[in-house]
């Protein structure tokens, strides 16, 4: 091999070297590398938002890039979770509250322009908002079964919830349906007004989730009488849940994961887990949850993808049961 032959052939492994450790510096940029968009499909303020700015707080304690809390509201939260499904998977687009009304329950109701179950990848649990059963603070009625045994002699029984056919509703039909005990429902066009009207003393009982009657629960407007899970919520360790008290209805409230479009590598999934994981485990997290009423249930992605499709049938064994339609 000539000497100009064995220059050239030097000089081009050491381009085809260059190239590669190039590509492995800078064509291959490791996530994140910017700010990451954050999708909450309801309105400012709501728990879902709460939620979701709370963990902004301290995401950037584990992630070099920063959140960015937009809010999407529109369609009982089926506007902002169709942007996220329409949008590139590359991890810059996160949706929060997924697990919410509109991918468990409103499917079983009408026709969604996405599956929720289908069209998303699912990447971890934060929290379930249980729904906690209430009684005017200047109420009688200290109990679920005092409650019960008053309607069942004759007297009316009204019920303030926030929208037909949510969270709320549900749960007030469930118990009327298990006790056999007539409860007549009312929908309000939101939370605030309904928990409004029960302050008023204008209906017998209530619901909402905990952050919802927080406030009214710590200024004695409201008695906690029940919730509605399978277990105690951990902002209201006091109160027991409707199983205790001998009535079979058990919910998964509101549930508040987090999603991101199906197509979204694996390592990038993972990485929103695992600090999700690293957020849920901090000392001011736990501190601001408390303070808000929202408890800390955190799934990882392979526990969270396994409890979706048992929530959405168990949402939808209950629809059918107490012949829900709007």
């Amino acid at each position: 091999m000539t000497h100009m032959r064995k220059v050239t052939l030097f000089l081009t492994l050491a381009l085809v070297t260059m190239l590669t450790v190039g590509g492995l510096c800078f064509g291959a940029e490791k996530y994140p590398t910017k700010p990451i968009q954050v999708i909450v499909p309801y309105a400012a303020g709501g728990s879902s938002d709460v939620l979701a700015r709370a963990v902004e707080k301290v995401w950037t304690k584990y992630s070099p890039q920063p959140m960015l809390i937009i809010s999407k509201p529109g369609a009982g939260g089926v506007l902002g979770t169709e942007y996220v499904v329409r949008s590139k998977p590359d991890g810059y687009t996160v949706l929060f509250a997924y697990g919410s009304g509109c991918d468990l329950v409103m499917p079983h109701l009408q026709k969604m322009p996405y599956d929720p179950l289908k069209d998303l990848a699912p990447v971890a649990r934060l929290s379930i908002h249980a729904v906690v059963v209430n009684v005017s603070g200047k109420s009688p009625f200290n109990s679920m079964k005092d409650v019960l045994a008053w309607g069942a002699k004759g007297n009316k029984i009204t019920a303030a919830v926030s929208t037909a056919a949510g969270a709320v509703d549900i749960v007030m039909r469930a118990i009327s349906k298990r006790t056999s005990v007539p409860i007549t429902t009312v929908p309000f066009t939101g939370g605030a007004d309904a928990v409004t009207a029960l302050a008023g003393g204008h209906l017998v009982i209530g619901g909402g989730h905990p952050s919802e009657v927080w406030p009214h629960i710590k200024s004695g407007r409201f008695k906690p009488i029940g919730v509605a899970l399978d277990r105690r919520d951990g902002t209201l360790p006091n109160i027991p849940t409707l199983r205790e008290q001998g009535i079979d209805v058990a919910t998964w409230g509101s549930v508040k994961g987090v999603a991101v479009p199906l197509g979204t590598p694996p390592e990038i999934i993972e990485y929103l887990s695992s600090t999700l994981k690293k957020v849920c485990e901090d000392k001011d997290f736990k501190k601001t949850m408390a303070s808000i009423g929202q408890p800390i249930d955190y799934l990882n992605t392979k526990d969270w993808t396994a409890f979706l499709p048992k929530a959405y049938k168990d949402y939808g064994d209950m629809i059918k049961e107490l012949d829900i339609k709007i």
